[in-house]
């Protein structure tokens, strides 16, 4: 199994249990921007505490491991757990959503994406994983969230809604990387 497969197989066991998810991350900036490799397969899971069962079985020993444990204080603590294939190696970072305002709006804006024959993703949006890698990149510093953001700037161009971003930006207190983000992009598409 590949990445590409697990997250085909995710996404149809969730559509399946009617949860809401949202796959971020690096495989969501692949499917906006430029290819590379990656094995993190990070979803946003809005998973309720009725639904951990139901859940935990729709990923059984020995083809998974998955802690229901695990899960419930994810879920509690608005946190994140994992669901491990062992066969390949490949794990998903499952993250419960909190309660926020931006959580709520980036849920709203999902995007249905194909990944393969007959196989469609729910993404977040390219504005929400612009804004989500930006928030990463004033917390640790690393450039390769600069980089794959530029790279979604690069391939989407006049699709993606500045004004969104800008607005958030101000609010979530990343004006800076933004404004960063535009001069090295030499974008002067910017709308306040």
């Amino acid at each position: 199994m590949d990445p590409s497969d697990l997250l085909s197989l995710l996404s149809r066991k969730l559509d399946e249990l009617g949860i809401s998810y949202l796959v971020t991350g690096s495989m969501a900036t692949i499917a906006y921007g430029e290819p590379r490799f990656t094995n993190d397969i990070d979803v946003v899971v809005s998973l309720r505490p009725e639904e951990i069962t139901r859940f935990c079985d729709a990923f059984p020993m020995p083809d998974f491991y998955v802690s229901e444990d695990a899960v419930k204080e994810a879920v509690r603590d608005r946190r994140q757990f994992n669901v491990i294939h062992p066969a390949s190696g490949l794990k998903v970072d499952v993250i419960i959503p909190k309660d926020e305002d931006f959580e709520r709006s980036r849920q709203q804006r999902g995007v249905r994406l194909p990944i393969g024959e007959g196989v469609e993703v729910t993404f977040a949006s390219p504005e929400d994983v612009i804004i989500r890698k930006m928030q990463y990149f004033r917390d640790g510093g690393s450039e390769k969230h600069l980089r794959d953001i530029a790279s979604v700037l690069k391939i989407q161009l006049d699709r993606i809604d500045r004004q969104y971003i800008s607005a958030w930006a101000d609010r979530l207190a990343v004006r800076d990387v933004w404004d960063l983000i535009l001069t090295q992009t030499n974008s002067t598409k910017e709308t306040t």
